[in-house]
């Protein structure tokens, strides 16, 4: 169950956290795996973990920001069964704190990023009459999270982008969902705690753990399994919906 042997796999933010997690399980059940990211050398080092497993992957230096680059990644590769929209930014600061140029650049990267490879994909989908899609919303699109004003914001148009796409390529062929994790504990969660609060980490890692219901951070391997699922044929009932993975935040923490 799950393999994706013959499957032609892209994963945005595929050098490091949640989308290295999916491009090394997806490689690991067959696909052929396509990592997109600005960060050459931290994909370099994915796609050398793929391939010391015996696993298939390519690197593609791109800014999802750009659609005419996102366009020549996607023309190169050229057939396309899975994208993974997992490339993504976050931002710390309430409505008044967010500057113009902060909120523009969490848009940029969170919304027309994500745009910007769907509407790449989808070209090429239709083609095949075949294709799924799962992009990387949040919690913070379900509840209200305290000083993220910018990030709930993208994260919600995430949600919306994805029930779109599902409804209007439905008869395509094309599957399209979103997962909402809440904390993942991935190297970003750790440069956030050490810039932030130095000489803290242990205290406030082990204070944002217990955020959670469950009493810890998700692994990224947990979340890329979710995924898995999601792009699977065992999941081609699935399309136009979104799926906490959350550790009970939403329900339990209201």
């Amino acid at each position: 169950m799950f393999r994706l042997n013959e499957k032609i796999a892209v994963v945005t933010g595929g050098g490091s956290g949640i989308g290295k997690a999916v491009a090394l399980l997806f490689a690991k059940q067959g696909a052929e795996v396509h990592i997109i990211d600005r960060n050459e050398e931290a994909c370099d080092a994915a796609i050398k973990e793929i391939q010391q497993a015996d696993g298939k992957a390519f690197k593609h230096a791109c800014d999802v920001t750009i659609q005419q680059q996102v366009k020549n990644v996607f023309n190169e590769i050229g057939k396309v069964d899975i994208v993974v929209n997992s490339a993504g930014i976050s931002y710390i600061g309430n409505l008044e704190s967010t500057s113009e140029s902060d909120f523009d650049r969490v848009f940029s990267v969170n919304v027309k990023g994500v745009y910007n490879c769907m509407q790449a994909a989808v070209s090429i989908m239709q083609k095949n009459k075949s294709g799924v899609i799962v992009n990387l919303a949040s919690i913070a699109n379900n509840i209200g999270l305290q000083d993220r004003f910018a990030y709930s914001m993208s994260k919600g148009a995430v949600y919306a982008m994805t029930l779109s796409v599902a409804r209007d390529y439905i008869d395509k062929g094309i599957r399209c969902n979103c997962i909402s994790p809440a904390r993942v504990h991935t190297p970003f969660v750790d440069d956030f705690i050490k810039r932030n609060y130095p000489g803290r980490e242990d205290e406030m890692f082990e204070k944002l753990s217990k955020s959670q219901p469950i009493g810890r951070m998700a692994k990224p391997e947990e979340i890329a399994s979710l995924i898995l699922y999601l792009c699977s044929d065992e999941a081609s009932f699935v399309t136009g919906c979104d799926y906490p993975i959350d550790g009970g935040f939403i329900t339990l923490n209201n």
